[in-house]
Order: C-alpha cells, then sequence, then structure tokens
C-alpha cells in the first residue's frame, strides 16, 4: 500500500483524492524538521509547499521516496537534482496558479501608483491627506515584464486591456509569444532604462539572484514602480531600500522577500517603508488557485503512481 506524507497546508481535495485512490494520506502540515527526517522512510510519496526545505538529508532518509511533489510553482525548497539522481520523480503544478498571481500583479501596481496603502493607514490613524499625495494612471504607462513565462504573459494580457505599453525580456527566444500578445522584446538594459513599472518574474537560480541591484536601479526612470512575485532573492534588498529612499524608486510592492519572514535590520526597515506594500508569498493563495493546483497535482501523483 502506497502511503503519502503531506507536511504543509494544501487543498483539501489533495488529501481526498489520494485516499480515494487508495493511497494511504497523512496530513502534519507544520510537521518539524526532526519528525520529518525521522517519519519520512515510511513514504513513498511527499507533498510540500514553499515552507518544507526538502535537502539531501531528507533525500538520503527517504529509503522508499518515489515521488516529492511540489503544491505550487517553484522548486527552490527542494534539492531536484539530487533528487532525481536517486530516482525520485521531482513534480509541481505551476499552470495553477497563473491567473491569481497575474491578478494580484495588477493589483499591485494600481494601489502602489496611488499610494493606497499609504494613505489608508493615514485616515485610520486619524488624518485626511488629501491633496497630500498625487499618483499616477497605468493608461499609456510602459510596463516592464523580466521573466516571459506563463505569468509574464498573463500579465502583459491584462495591463494591455488597461491601456499599458508592453515591453518583456527572457533569457529565452519568446518572440513568437510576444507578437501573439502584441508586446515587444527588448534586451534588459532596455527594459530597466524605458520602463514605468517593472514585474518580475523569473525562476531562481544561480544568475538571477541580484539581477536587480545598485547598477540597474541607477539605469532605472527616475519614480519607477517596482513588482516582485517571483522570489525575494532576485532583487538586492539593500540596495532597494537605497533607492526609495534616495527617490529613484517612487514605490515597491512585494510579495516575495530574501528572507521569509524578514529578520535582517534591513529587511525590517524595507517592510515599514511608507512606500513599499508588502504580502507574506500570497500570490497562490486563493481558493481557485489552490483547487486548480490540488487537481493537476493529483493527476500527475497518480499517473507516475500507475506507470
Amino acid at each position: 500500500m502506497v502511503r503519502a506524507l503531506i507536511t504543509d497546508p494544501v487543498d483539501e481535495y489533495i488529501v481526498n483524492e489520494l485516499s480515494r485512490h487508495g493511497v494511504i494520506v497523512d496530513y502534519k502540515p507544520g510537521i518539524s524538521r526532526d519528525e520529518l527526517l525521522r517519519v519520512i522512510p515510511n513514504y513513498e510519496v511527499l507533498v510540500v509547499r514553499s515552507r518544507t526545505k526538502v535537502t539531501k538529508d531528507v533525500i538520503d532518509t527517504a529509503n522508499k521516496l518515489r515521488i516529492i511533489a511540489r503544491a505550487g510553482v517553484g522548486l527552490d525548497n527542494i534539492d531536484v537534482e539530487y533528487a532525481k539522481s536517486k530516482g525520485i520523480e521531482v513534480i509541481n503544478a505551476p499552470e495553477g496558479s497563473t491567473q491569481s498571481v497575474a491578478e494580484l500583479v495588477i493589483g499591485f501596481m494600481i494601489t502602489a501608483a496611488r499610494l493606497v496603502m499609504l494613505q489608508d493607514r493615514l485616515v485610520k490613524d486619524g488624518g485626511w491627506p488629501k491633496g497630500k499625495y498625487v499618483g499616477t494612471e497605468l493608461f499609456g504607462k510602459v510596463l516592464g515584464i523580466i521573466g516571459f513565462g506563463r505569468i509574464g504573459q498573463r500579465v502583459a494580457e491584462l495591463a494591455r486591456a488597461i491601456g499599458m505599453k508592453v515591453q518583456v525580456y527572457d533569457v529565452i527566444d519568446v518572440r513568437d509569444k510576444a507578437i501573439k500578445l502584441g508586446v515587444d522584446v527588448v534586451n534588459f538594459e532596455t527594459l530597466i532604462k524605458d520602463s514605468d513599472f517593472i514585474s518580475i518574474h523569473v525562476s531562481l537560480t544561480p544568475n538571477a539572484k541580484h539581477m536587480i541591484s545598485e547598477r540597474e536601479f541607477r539605469m532605472m526612470k527616475d519614480g519607477v514602480i517596482i513588482i516582485n512575485t517571483s522570489r525575494g532573492e532576485v532583487i538586492d534588498t539593500r540596495a532597494l531600500l537605497k533607492a526609495l529612499n534616495d527617490g529613484k524608486v517612487a514605490a515597491v510592492a512585494l510579495d516575495v522577500l530574501e528572507n521569509e519572514p524578514p529578520r535582517e535590520p534591513w529587511e525590517i526597515e524595507l517592510v515599514k517603508h511608507p512606500r513599499v506594500i508588502i504580502t507574506p508569498h500570497i500570490g497562490a493563495e486563493t481558493r481557485e488557485a489552490q483547487r486548480r493546483i490540488a487537481e493537476i497535482l493529483v493527476n500527475k501523483v497518480i499517473k507516475l503512481l500507475n506507470e
């Protein structure tokens, strides 16, 4: 009998459907690392989200493990290559959260452009700052999208519907996709220099770490607005804080940080900055996205188990 361990909160569909297919499911969201190392030898399937780190020592201990299933997009919390070297399949559900993340990006852009969070806070504190902060429209502005995969493409579609001009950059050839969506492909420096808004949608690779740092901030337009819903490490947080304080960056909206939750002094200062919008990595946290992710993941797990 196949046994599955789920170590993070997931849609109940995963538990119910795996059970319906004869898998014995142990649902232990929040399990400690010590307990994970103790019990993982009993399981053929491990289902995680971003909290659980599936490192070499976990994989070495999991002598029955056949499948590591990430209920989400990113795989940077899993030692994928080592798992594959041990014959373990690593799967995820990148299709499931596209719409939810893209909608969050659009919401971030509007909220940042109008400093909604700052004005909300001031009114709740007893103020009435009408006329103090003048926002900007999205219509007619240039949106630069770094990373033109599923989410980047959906953001482009929504932004164009608002009336934004969209330019994109990717390390791979995306010209066919760009032509289909009516957007321009540019090089990295052109995007950095010419965009009024920049939205980042890249995987965390060694080359992507701190791809936005002091050099890039110096190149940007004064008053640029930056959105990051990918991975926190792609932006040099200290350089971002300096750019905000210097007035180079008008506002920032972040769903991700270098450390989650923030712990470094500059991160604490950043999240408290009046022109920063911060959410705790909720891009995929909608009922619809979690159900889509669950359905996609269960189908992949069952297919692998039946091979």
